[in-house]
């Protein structure tokens, strides 16, 4: 499960008239760049604005305040019936998203023959999730630009599209093809369920959706596997995805008509110019290269050669070139630097990146252990998992529900990092010979873990932060969900290899030297198969060579939990707030915004201009181009 699950949730209610006029604003924006003066005050008055928001942060309402001057709409009440029908689509987006991640790895074999294409076997999962990560981090600030509702719909449109040409591929790479544009509406639609349900719920309450969502998330990736089985043998493996087109179709029209969220009349023209365009090519060529680095490793190329290690260090700089540019030069930063700057943000993070760093190890080992260790086929292997998905849907939910009724969150997240550093503790038990018993106890005991923080940690973000930056903070917290699910798959695949590697010479005596070799480094899980094929006392011998190194990679997985519950103790205390404000989406909010964050930084400057530390504000700001910039726009 990816980010997703993360990685994934919904949003909207009352948002104010972005088109009122406003004073203050209208002082900070259009007056001549030669009058420095009265520009400098309209920016110290929005500063005050910023602080008061900052802390209302504190208190735990995530409320900013209203843009100087602006009015607030109020929507009718939502009923009950149009909130269930609006959750309902929004957790139909999340299914086929998560669905998607999943569903063909049964389908594979039979895709890879029809198109007698074994090089792209790999690249039908690979080029979704590395178009999904690295496209994640832009719909939150694109969403803040030309509001939630039409951006939920485009992403919508979007993944439709890509599983209408996946389900309608002649060859493999129009099928890969396919899974790029699915990848890149499947990260927005996750993106922006969570923004949705944030804008139409309080900090309080929307634990509860998100719970939801979460579920709904764990059981499709557990499902994913038998479905595809199904669909593979008893139809034809494109109904993989066309199965997305009438369900999302469903999903679309529901929200087309019964999303009331206030939509912005952005201009096209000036909302695309308002992008961080410069910022996101560079953050979409980082993320592929470094996600390309792990996906060669040790597989296409080693891990050593100068392909894998350019990608690597490249990737990585192209990255810190990133963070550089939200800085100094990003008007309107899809990933402003604020978000990095309290501890508990970075804690929240962090528990989110170890938290899914570990749970999808599950995911994706267990299977290997169920048909290496105990002879189940792929499809059988996910019915397996159905202890540790509805565990995990169950205590999501749960949490929710907690969060909601109690406005606490650290409880559930110091519960959920302890109990799943206890069950991954235990899978390091698991042998040839573990009852069944055990192995559903242990993965109810690890999925009653990882439940609670599939948005506990999101939550905490979400309150600790002002609400102008909820969109930007969300979306980040998805795109730190998916790079731990992408390390964690290639760290915990090199440990088992390496470790396959070392039982070389057992196998070897046992088996011979050209029936060890297939389970030798890299090739171990791709042959998983051949294991069924041995003698009883050579099956014996492999099955124990794989348990095992899969007892052994446990442990670094166990370790990484153990950081995560460290970390989790660095978030802030927070008593969530039920009352709730829309934030406020459309090219004037965002200048606001903008200004606001100016005003705080002036703010500092000042402060520590007072002792002598820096020059003072007026020299600041002419030296920031992002400043410079605003002021020739607004002039």
């Amino acid at each position: 499960m990816s980010a997703t699950h993360d990685t994934a949730a919904p949003a909207g209610t009352q948002i104010p008239n972005l088109h009122a006029p406003s004073k203050e604003i209208d002082a900070a924006t259009s007056s001549s760049s030669k009058d420095s003066l009265a520009e400098r005050d309209g920016i110290t008055h929005n500063g005050q604005a910023g602080v008061a928001e900052m802390e209302g942060a504190k208190d735990g309402t995530s409320g900013a305040p209203a843009a100087p001057g602006a009015q607030e709409e109020e929507h009718p009440p939502r009923s009950k019936l149009q909130i269930f029908l609006i959750m309902l689509s929004l957790a139909v987006a999340v299914l086929l998203v998560a669905l998607d991640i999943t569903i063909v790895t049964t389908a594979l074999p039979t895709i890879s023959a029809e198109f007698k294409s074994a090089s792209g076997y790999t690249w039908i999962g690979s080029a979704y999730l590395i178009a999904q990560s690295a496209a994640t981090p832009i719909w939150g600030k694109v969403s803040d630009i030309f509001g939630r509702k039409p951006i939920l719909l485009l992403t919508n449109a979007i993944f439709f599209v890509g599983s209408l040409l996946a389900g309608v591929s002649v060859n493999m790479d129009m099928l890969i093809a396919a899974r790029v544009v699915q990848g890149i509406g499947g990260g927005g639609l996750i993106t922006l369920v969570n923004i949705t349900i944030s804008d139409l719920f309080s900090v309080r309450d929307r634990g509860a959706y998100f719970g939801i969502i979460g579920g709904v998330w764990a059981l499709a990736s557990s499902l994913g596997p038998v479905v595809g089985g199904l669909f593979t043998q008893k139809v034809s493996w494109r109904w993989c995805f066309y199965i997305n087109l009438p369900l999302d179709g469903v999903a679309f029209l529901i929200l087309l008509f019964f999303l009331n969220v206030k939509t912005p009349k952005t201009p096209l023209r000036q909302g695309l110019k308002a992008v961080d365009w410069l910022g996101s090519l560079i953050m979409v060529g980082g993320v592929i290269m470094l996600l390309l680095g792990l996906e060669f490793g040790g597989i296409a190329h080693p891990w050593d050669s100068a392909t894998v290690l350019c990608l690597l260090i490249f990737g990585a700089a192209v990255i810190g070139i990133f963070f550089l540019v939200e800085w100094r030069v990003a008007p309107y930063p899809i990933m402003p630097l604020s978000l990095f700057a309290k501890r508990s943000n970075l804690a929240a993070l962090g528990v989110c990146f170890f938290h899914s760093f570990v749970f999808i190890s599950g995911s994706y080992f267990l299977p290997l252990y169920f048909q290496a260790v105990l002879g189940a086929t792929p499809i059988l292997s996910g019915v397996y998992l159905l202890p540790t998905a509805l565990s995990l849907s169950f205590l999501s939910v749960f949490t929710g529900v907690f969060i909601k009724k109690t406005g606490q969150y650290l409880p559930m997240i110091w519960f959920g990092m302890i109990m799943m550093t206890l069950g991954f503790g235990l899978f390091i038990d698991l042998d040839v010979h573990s009852s069944w018993a055990k192995i559903i106890i242990y993965q109810i005991i690890a999925g009653i873990g990882v439940g609670p923080n599939f948005q506990s940690p999101l939550i905490a973000l979400q309150s600790l932060v002002p609400k102008r930056d909820i969109a930007t903070a969300t979306a980040t917290f998805g795109f730190t969900r998916n790079l731990g699910s992408a390390i964690s798959v290639v760290v915990g695949s090199v440990i088992f290899n390496n470790e396959m590697k070392s039982k070389q010479p057992q196998l070897a005596a046992a088996l011979g030297p050209e029936k060890a070799s297939a389970f030798g480094g890299g090739s171990a899980g791709a042959n998983i198969g051949l294991v069924q094929s041995l003698p009883d006392n050579q099956k014996a011998v492999a099955r124990k060579a794989f348990a095992d190194s899969l007892s052994t990679m446990w442990i670094l997985y166990v370790v990484f939990a153990v950081i995560g519950l460290a970390i989790s103790f660095l978030i802030t205390r927070n008593t969530l707030e039920k009352q709730h404000e829309e934030t406020k989406t459309g090219l004037e909010a965002e200048k606001a915004k903008r200004l606001e964050r100016e005003a705080e930084r002036a703010e500092k400057r000042r402060k520590r201009a007072s002792k002598g530390s820096l020059p003072s504000d007026t020299e600041a700001q002419a030296g920031n181009p992002a400043i410079e910039t605003e002021k020739q726009t607004t002039s």
